[in-house]
């Protein structure tokens, strides 16, 4: 069994693999890192599965040699960190691939895998990030825009009268509440932009049938409405950590 993480900014994404398949996941809080009770709801996770490896990716660097540090007092195994240097499955041409969040490098690795190139994939997650494989399957780079639930909590924290609210779908296009005015302005004003950035993208890469993948909290939500996104992988981090744990630990693996 491998160990999958993917540390974002506010959830820690686990996993769990069989070959090419996550068969487990769960979500923690990234901030129980620093207060001891991440390694527990670790163990818990992990339960008495017998794992050959682990792999994460992270955002959050003062986290990072927390969650290697458990692993291997808990397990005693490696845990693959993946980088611009060793992701394996994708070409990278990036002015400065150093600068590329890890978890935008396993969302390419595993959506040309998966779908081939070029391809698009969105992570709705506390950013909201682009990420772009041309047609000759390289990384090229993205956009970056602020997340759903950034964009609520500011305009909770910075003015007197709107509350805060939870995101979710609202059918009017006239909000009969200060709620649904906010959600109206969030949800589908957000599809708007992402179907005008996804428009750019087709022009650009010259492919007017462009797959796009969403992923990420607000990704089956988001893809409502927005045709132009092609498929939903929940999952696709964690499987792009798989990919490339596989193709450094087994040399017959091959991406297509």
């Amino acid at each position: 069994m491998l160990l999958l993480i993917d540390i974002g900014n506010t959830h820690t994404h686990l996993g769990l693999a069989e070959g090419q398949r996550v068969v487990r996941h769960t979500n923690i809080a990234t901030q129980a890192w620093g207060n001891r009770a991440a390694p527990p709801s670790l163990r818990r996770f992990v339960g008495r599965r017998e794992l050959h490896g682990a792999a994460l990716c992270s955002v959050v660097p003062s986290r990072t040699p927390i969650v290697r540090q458990a692993v291997s007092k808990i397990w005693g195994v490696h845990c693959l960190e993946l980088t611009s240097q060793n992701a394996s499955g994708i070409r990278i041409e990036y002015p400065n691939p150093k600068t590329i969040g890890p978890d935008r490098l396993a969302n390419a690795v595993a959506a040309r895998h998966h779908f081939g190139a070029p391809v698009v994939v969105v992570d709705f997650g506390t950013a909201v990030t682009f990420d772009v494989v041309n047609r000759s399957g390289n990384y090229v780079g993205g956009i970056i825009a602020p997340g759903l639930a950034s964009l609520t909590e500011y305009l909770h924290e910075k003015t007197a009268l709107l509350p805060r609210i939870k995101i979710r779908e609202v059918r009017r296009a006239v909000g009969k509440s200060t709620e649904e005015a906010m959600l109206i302005g969030i949800v589908h004003g957000y599809r708007g932009l992402v179907r005008e950035l996804l428009k750019g993208l087709k022009v650009e890469l010259r492919s007017p049938r462009l797959p796009v993948v969403a992923t990420g909290g607000y990704g089956k939500l988001m893809a409502k409405w927005v045709p132009e996104i092609t498929q939903i992988n929940p999952l696709l981090t964690l499987e792009g950590l798989s990919l490339v744990w596989q193709a450094r630990n087994i040399p017959q693996v091959h991406f297509e």
